[in-house]
């Protein structure tokens, strides 16, 4: 496919339906991006069953390529480009998981990869990046110097840019997460996290799990339009992101609720992870089970009868002297 008909094909994919992916663009994502990822185990805990008061399901992307689900847009992008513009290597901007990801399917590609990636990022994600191959350029700890950076890297270099989360390329990959995991468990009542599952079984219930300190997704859903946070503070660090114009249409259609959780309820949620799983899990990756065993949660009525749950463990890139330090401080 040459590069004018891959933008034809790119612009055509998002009239299919009022989202930027749909279940088609992600069962071709799942065709597409099968011989390179991992199919992750699903995990349960009758432990955790007795405090949710639930049967969770844990879906354990923290196993995936590159230690969190990110692989699978950053993979689903890099392998559908046509050629002549793949050939340029691709630049994102990300503090991260999405960093890392786009590397390693930009090295199984045998494409360069630029990644800008902000200065206060934690050194075990950068450290990532870097072990796949990717070029990194360090910028200010802000989203305009991100996109700033990211604009000048891709006007000297005529890389793609591929967006860490507002493209649809990379929305459709995340979406496998629920064409497996409603396949290893169809009785799910619920998810915490893949929005995607709505196409597959219109009657389960979607919940988006956010912290206190970057609550701009709960704001938004509130106030029915895009809110966006001056300040966000938070030790799940892969959800500082804000909205984009193709992403939120998803979040207000399809999220049933945004529950929103205290630093403390993360953080006594990744203690669990590890001592009671025994899975090494970033905060972003334990918040949708701090979210389950949340008050909001677990008082509301209307939710009493979700019974079978599937958390999504998004991912397990942890900053060991972060995470010995918020131990601490719960304490």
């Amino acid at each position: 496919m040459e590069a004018a008909e891959f933008a034809t094909e790119l612009e055509s994919s998002k009239l299919r339906t009022n989202y930027a992916a749909d279940i088609s663009s992600i069962q071709e994502a799942r065709d597409r991006i099968g011989p390179y990822i991992d199919k992750t185990p699903v995990l349960s805990s009758s432990s955790l069953n007795i405090i949710a008061r639930r049967t969770l399901f844990f879906k354990c992307e923290i196993f995936q390529k590159g230690g969190a689900f990110k692989f699978r847009g950053a993979c689903n992008a890099v392998f559908s480009l046509p050629v002549d513009l793949a050939d340029k290597g691709v630049v994102t901007h990300s503090s991260g998981n999405h960093a890392a990801a786009l590397a390693l399917a930009a090295k199984l590609r045998g494409i360069p990869a630029y990644i800008v990636i902000p200065q206060n990022a934690p050194i075990c994600k950068v450290e990532n990046v870097k072990r796949y191959g990717g070029q990194v350029i360090v910028c200010e700890p802000t989203m305009q110097s991100r996109e700033s950076v990211s604009a000048k890297v891709k006007e000297e270099t005529g890389a793609v840019l591929i967006h860490p989360f507002n493209d649809g390329r990379i929305i459709s990959g995340q979406g496998t997460i629920s064409l497996e995991l409603l396949e290893q468990v169809p009785q799910l009542d619920a998810i915490v996290v893949p929005i995607s599952a709505k196409a597959l079984k219109p009657n389960i219930l979607i919940f988006a799990a956010e912290p206190k300190g970057a609550d701009d997704a709960a704001r938004s859903k509130a106030a029915g339009h895009i809110v966006t946070l001056t300040e966000t503070k938070t030790v799940a660090d892969g959800l500082k992101a804000y909205l984009g114009d193709l992403t939120w249409p998803i979040v207000r259609d399809l999220v049933d609720e945004i529950i929103v959780v205290e630093e403390g309820e993360i953080i006594e949620a990744m203690k669990m992870c590890y001592e009671i799983l025994k899975l090494a899990v970033e905060p972003s990756g334990a918040i949708g089970l701090a979210a389950i065993l949340s008050h909001q949660f677990q008082d509301n009525l209307r939710w009493s009868h979700c019974q079978n749950i599937g958390i999504v463990l998004s991912g397990g890139n942890v900053d060991l002297s972060v995470l010995w330090e918020s131990f601490q401080k719960a304490h």
